[in-house]
């Protein structure tokens, strides 16, 4: 496998982990998928460090019943020590308490800005293009 190969596979793995993060609620997976310094832009919000953008997306899961976030159409780019992707995400979830039954989708694509550093790839840019939304987002966060 080539450099470029492998550094692929490990973004790669690193946006499968944040999937992993969020759908079982390992936040502490987070520190291996963004720099300290991290810029997310979400836009219904924006983090200027992964510990923002951890409460944030507490803020919206730690209330919300069981997600799937489905990854897929990776397009990595990598150029020596920076790279750069964009893959699509469907991300379900299910409401519990006051939104029991109900569900909210939401079909988009994440793209990242990532170097390399001592502990392997990790994001130093998020942005979120929103393709479409389905159902009540009063889910998230409804507990």
């Amino acid at each position: 496998m080539s450099d470029e190969s492998r550094d692929r596979e490990e973004i790669i793995a690193a946006l499968d982990r944040y999937a992993e993060a969020l759908d079982g609620r390992q936040w502490e997976l987070l520190d291996r998928v963004f720099l300290p310094e991290l810029d997310y832009d979400f836009v219904a919000w924006r983090a200027r460090s992964r510990a923002e953008a951890v409460e944030r997306i507490r803020e919206a899961l730690d209330g919300c019943g069981p997600t799937q976030h489905l990854l897929g159409n990776y397009r990595v780019t990598v150029d020596g020590d920076s790279a750069t992707s964009a893959v699509y995400v469907r991300a379900f979830h299910l409401g519990i308490g006051s939104a029991q039954g109900k569900t909210f989708e939401m079909g988009g694509e994440y793209r990242d800005e990532w170097v390399r550093s001592e502990e392997g790839w990790l994001s130093a840019r998020r942005s979120v293009k929103v393709l479409f939304v389905v159902g009540d987002p009063r889910v998230l966060g409804a507990g």
